[in-house]
């Protein structure tokens, strides 16, 4: 069984779309391996109707112990150098580079944090 929301993920669709479309809370692995492989017109639409500009969801990795997330990207978010989880400090990343600034952008998801190197 797999949530709605990992669905929502492996399709890459938002979270919003499989809730109006009915995507059940739990869904087993041959449901959504049909549905994957047989979509429905409004999931081939939603397929078809991608740029690739803006990705619908971003795979988040902490940069201290590996801890993954995916999250919908915001349109005020920047390129990111680094993400860490909530255990961890900023002192446990990367040494900073000589010149730059380290700014922290809070809760970019639930356990998140990210990271830019300013110059």
């Amino acid at each position: 069984m797999m949530t709605r929301r990992d669905a929502a993920i492996a399709l890459d669709i938002p979270l919003e779309m499989a809730k109006k479309h009915g995507i059940p809370g739990k869904i087993s692995e041959a449901d959504f391996r049909e549905l994957n492989t047989n979509p429905p017109a409004w999931l081939a639409q939603s397929r078809s109707n991608r740029t690739g500009k803006r990705p619908v969801w971003i795979h988040l990795v902490c940069e201290v112990c590996g801890a993954e997330d995916y999250e919908r990207p915001k349109k005020w978010w920047p390129s990111f150098d680094f993400v860490h989880c909530n255990t961890h400090s900023p002192a446990q990343l990367p040494k900073l580079e000589a010149g730059k600034t380290r700014v922290e952008y809070q809760d970019i998801s639930a356990r998140m944090f990210g990271i830019v190197d300013e110059a």
